[in-house]
C-alpha cells in the first residue's frame, strides 16, 4: 500500500521486532530505517518536498553520475525521478521492497543509454541492506559512476567516530591531497573525503550507539561527508545545526566508472548493522 509522508507517495515494509523501513517512490530513496525504537538515518527537516527537487538525507541513490564528474546534472537524474515500488514479501523477521526505474524519453534525451535500474531493501532484526542493480538493454558496453549516498544520524558529530579505514588510500577533495587514512577518523568541521574501499566493515561509534557499516567490493570507493557548520548554514535544504546529527558513509564509484557489458548486469550493495 502506499502512504503519504510529506505529501510523497512511499512504500514501508515493517517486521515484528518494530524495525521499519520507508522508501519515497522519488528515486527510490530511503528515507526512514528505524531499528531498536532509534532513527538510524539523518533526514532534513528542511527538505522542499515537491516531488523534483533532491531530498536531503535518508539514502539518495546516485545514478548515472557521481556528483558533478560528468556532464549530467550533479548525482545524476535517478534520485529525482519516480520509480516504481513493490513489497515482494513481509514476514515476521524478513521483510523485502524492490524499486525500479528504466531508461525514458526523458532520460535517453541527456543520457542515450537503454538501462533497468532496480533497489532492493532487505530488512531484518537490526539490519538493513540497501542493493543497487544495473542492467544494461543497449547495443554497447554501459558505463556509470555513482553512489548509495547515505546519511546516517549521530547524536553529536563531535563526537562520532569512524573507524576500520586505517591504511586505506584517501583523497581529500577539500585539499587535493592525498594520503592514506588514520585508524580512527573524527569529525570537527568540514569533511570530504574519498577512500579506497576496506574488505571489512566499519564501525561507527556514536555515544553509547554502534552501527556496522558493510559494502559489497563492486564498490570500489567509500566516500565520508559532513559539510561542517559553516558550509551547513549556507544550504537551503539543511537546518543551520543539520551538520551537527549527521554523517554521510557513501558505498560509491568515483573515479573509474564501472562498465557492464551488454546485456550484463551489475550489482553493488551496502548493509548497515545495529550493534549497540
Amino acid at each position: 500500500m502506499v502512504e503519504l509522508f510529506q505529501g510523497q507517495p512511499c512504500r514501508r515494509i515493517r517486521i515484528a521486532c518494530g524495525d521499519t523501513a520507508l522508501v519515497a517512490l522519488q528515486g527510490a530513496q530511503v528515507l526512514s530505517w528505524i531499528s531498536g525504537g532509534r532513527e538510524r538515518l539523518f533526514l532534513s527537516p528542511a527538505n522542499h518536498w515537491d516531488g523534483h527537487s533532491p531530498i536531503r538525507g535518508g539514502i539518495p541513490v546516485c545514478f548515472p553520475q557521481f556528483n558533478a564528474r560528468g556532464s549530467l546534472p550533479k548525482h545524476g537524474f535517478a534520485r529525482n525521478l519516480p520509480w516504481q515500488a513493490e513489497v515482494v514479501s513481509e514476514k515476521s523477521d524478513h521483510a523485502q521492497c524492490v524499486c525500479t526505474l528504466a531508461a525514458s524519453p526523458d532520460t535517453l534525451a541527456i543520457w542515450p543509454q537503454p538501462f533497468e535500474a532496480r533497489l532492493h531493501l532487505d530488512l531484518r532484526p537490526g539490519q538493513l541492506q540497501v542493493t543497487l542493480s544495473v542492467h544494461n538493454a543497449g547495443q554497447t558496453p554501459l558505463r556509470f559512476s555513482g553512489a548509495l549516498h547515505t546519511y546516517l544520524a549521530v547524536d553529536d558529530i563531535a563526537l562520532a567516530q569512524l573507524s576500520g579505514l586505517g591504511g586505506q588510500p584517501e583523497w581529500d577533495s577539500l585539499t587535493d591531497v592525498h594520503a592514506l587514512a588514520a585508524p580512527t577518523l573524527r569529525f570537527d568541521a568540514e569533511f570530504d573525503r574519498v577512500y579506497g574501499a576496506a574488505a571489512n566493515p566499519l564501525l561507527l561509534h556514536d555515544g553509547a550507539h554502534q552501527l556496522e557499516i558493510a559494502q559489497s567490493p563492486d564498490w570500489a570507493d567509500t566516500v565520508v561527508w559532513n559539510p561542517g557548520q559553516i558550509k551547513c548554514a549556507a544550504m537551503a535544504d539543511m537546518a543551520p545545526d543539520g551538520f551537527s546529527h549527521m554523517l554521510c558513509v557513501e558505498s560509491a564509484q568515483v573515479f573509474n566508472p564501472v562498465e557492464v557489458p551488454v546485456a550484463g548486469r551489475w550489482d553493488g550493495w551496502q548493509r548497515l548493522r545495529v550493534v549497540a
